[in-house]
């Protein structure tokens, strides 16, 4: 599944942690430093062809957190499918649902995780 990452995507990936939407920084700061149960997260990850949000590898977990223009994405579906076909499993929020329940999104991803990792 690893693949070598292109050039572009590296620095896309670099600039998207550098302009990191309010919804994604503050749920990077809840799982940073394995903060969350010792649970290693990466942000901003390319690996095949796609750039995750948020990564923890141990757990095979994949945590995306979305604006409105993702709605009814075809693209999304797609880019679940690759990666659930991974043994990754995929939690989707809103950017209003992390900046109004930040501790219920932990919560989701703290069940999410139980039993795996």
């Amino acid at each position: 599944m690893r693949q070598p990452v292109r050039p572009s995507h590296r620095g896309f990936a670099r600039s998207m942690r550098a302009h990191a939407t309010k919804a994604e920084t503050m749920l990077w700061q809840a799982l940073r430093n394995r903060q969350l149960n010792g649970l290693k997260f990466k942000r901003q990850v390319p690996l095949d062809g796609f750039i995750l949000d948020f990564v923890c590898f141990e757990a095979r977990l994949i945590i995306e957190v979305d604006g409105s223009q993702h709605a009814d994405s075809q693209g999304d579906v797609v880019r679940d499918r690759h990666f659930e076909a991974h043994s990754f499993r995929i939690l989707r929020f809103w950017n209003e649902e992390v900046e109004r329940n930040l501790d219920a999104v932990c919560e989701a991803i703290l069940q999410e995780t139980k039993g795996r990792g």
